[in-house]
């Protein structure tokens, strides 16, 4: 292992993360042409943030903060949170509120989330946005402080247990509209990086979701110790869900689906088209 070379890295505590970073940053992936230097494990929005600023060398980060940055880094094959049937939810409670959703008071879990870019590819009217944390938001939304949230991670397994109802499921609409799946996340290299480091750290990661599929058992300690208020069965559902083929590497259909997400955003303003391929 080259200690010339340190790498931060820098991954959300949810427990798809944790799953699949859990080999590489306890020494179960051997690296040769560089290392593991510091390891964040930030809320996705802060990871966002940071990628604006350059800040970490290898980083998960939202799709839309990718379109942001995409002339300072390199999408990764590996690690990506994109499937069907896993998008964000647009949920409601029973407070009183506008007839018309464009009028409505609605949290989203960050400016730069995918989350907020798909509530503006379905509803560009909606523009009554209140950033707000993820894990805060169906809280906010039961207690009527905002009319609507849009919901993301393992809160789309739990909302229903706070009287909450789904509005529309803005994943499922991606689909519909699309008929691909939705790229909710991504792992991106700074381009400064060499190529052949940042093809070991992409390999690095496809090989640390190997080992963690193949010793579940032993990874579970570090998971939970993110997720130490998550209920068991919704840690395992939120992995099963999040952790898939498109993770393991994104392959052509994911590609499509990355591009339209980031044409589609491009048309509406959100950050420009950059024409070189990804």
């Amino acid at each position: 292992m080259t200690e010339s070379l340190p790498l931060t890295l820098g991954f959300s505590p949810c427990p798809n993360d944790t799953h699949i970073f859990n080999g590489l940053v306890h020494g179960q992936v051997e690296l040769t042409r560089c290392c593991l230097g510091n390891v964040h494990l930030e809320d996705v929005e802060t990871l966002n943030e940071w990628a604006m600023q350059g800040r970490l060398d290898v980083t998960k980060l939202s799709f839309h903060a990718f379109g942001h940055v995409r002339d300072r880094y390199a999408l990764l094959q590996a690690g990506a949170a994109l499937g069907r049937g896993c998008g964000p939810l647009l949920i409601t409670g029973a407070s009183d509120k506008p007839a018309n959703l464009a009028d409505w008071n609605i949290a989203i879990p960050g400016a730069y989330t995918t989350a907020a870019l798909l509530l503006r590819l379905y509803r560009p009217d909606c523009r009554r946005l209140m950033i707000m944390r993820f894990d805060r938001i169906m809280d906010a939304v039961a207690a009527g402080t905002v009319d609507g949230g849009v919901i993301i991670h393992e809160s789309r397994f739990t909302y229903q247990a706070l009287g909450l109802r789904c509005i529309r499921d803005l994943g499922q609409w991606w689909e519909e509209t699309t008929g691909l799946p939705i790229p909710l996340g991504c792992i991106a290299a700074r381009k400064t990086l060499p190529l052949p480091i940042r093809a070991e750290i992409d390999e690095a990661i496809a090989a640390s979701i190997r080992w963690s599929d193949a010793h579940s058992g032993e990874g579970l300690e570090y998971i939970r110790a993110y997720a130490q208020e998550m209920d068991p069965q919704v840690m395992r559902e939120h992995i099963a869900l999040y952790v898939n083929d498109y993770s393991r590497g994104l392959g052509e259909e994911g590609m499509h689906a990355v591009r339209q997400l980031l044409r589609r955003g491009a048309d509406v303003g959100l950050f420009p088209l950059v024409d070189d391929d990804i």
